[in-house]
């Protein structure tokens, strides 16, 4: 069974669909609090089996498109198991630093393959909470590689959108990092 075959049985959805190619909707929040906790409920339980199925040595992410749902909750599972998972209700980037590297990414909307993605080495993202507050948290090296990357997806893109001009993504088969956390310079 191939990787997105796979996934799609999870109930991941594939890429083609028009809920990955569509801005979210963003919660109205104390408000929509009931709906965005569902949403958050229904993230947890899909990033639960894909867990028991594939491990995720760089931490992963789940956006509530991936699930058929279009709204802007996202969860990242940062890749030290201990930590705690990050939810993200209405993220918005307000600040990047200007100095990128380059790393592979997968996605699970399209898990056949993996492609070299540049992003900033930090990024400040604005997230409301459940109650309404705006909470601004600051993400470096492959933290903010995984948040950017389910904010993007929020915004509608994959991050094939964001790969340089004439890249594109190598099959799974020939990826060699599995199984490693990104390579960051000290």
């Amino acid at each position: 069974m191939r990787p997105s075959e796979q996934m799609r049985d999870l109930g991941v959805v594939q890429r083609g669909a028009p809920v990955l190619a569509e801005r979210a909707r963003v919660f109205d929040l104390p408000t929509e609090r009931e709906a965005a906790e569902q949403a958050i409920e229904r993230l947890f339980a899909s990033m639960e089996r894909i867990g028991q199925v594939h491990p995720f040595a760089k931490g992963m992410g789940i956006a509530a498109p991936q699930i058929g749902i279009g709204r802007a909750a996202a969860v990242v599972q940062p890749h030290a198991p201990e930590a705690p998972a990050i939810v993200l209700l209405n993220p918005r980037i307000t600040d990047r630093s200007s100095e990128e590297d380059e790393q592979y990414e997968g996605c699970l909307s399209f898990f056949d393959v993996r492609g070299m993605v540049p992003r900033p080495l930090w990024i400040t993202v604005e997230t409301t909470t459940l109650e309404g507050r705006l909470v601004t948290t600051t993400y470096e090296r492959g933290l903010a590689r995984l948040v950017h990357h389910e904010i993007d997806h929020l915004d509608g893109l994959l991050y094939t959108a964001q790969m340089r001009t004439g890249v594109v993504p190598i099959p799974v088969e020939e990826y060699r990092q599995t199984g490693r956390a990104w390579d960051y310079e000290q």
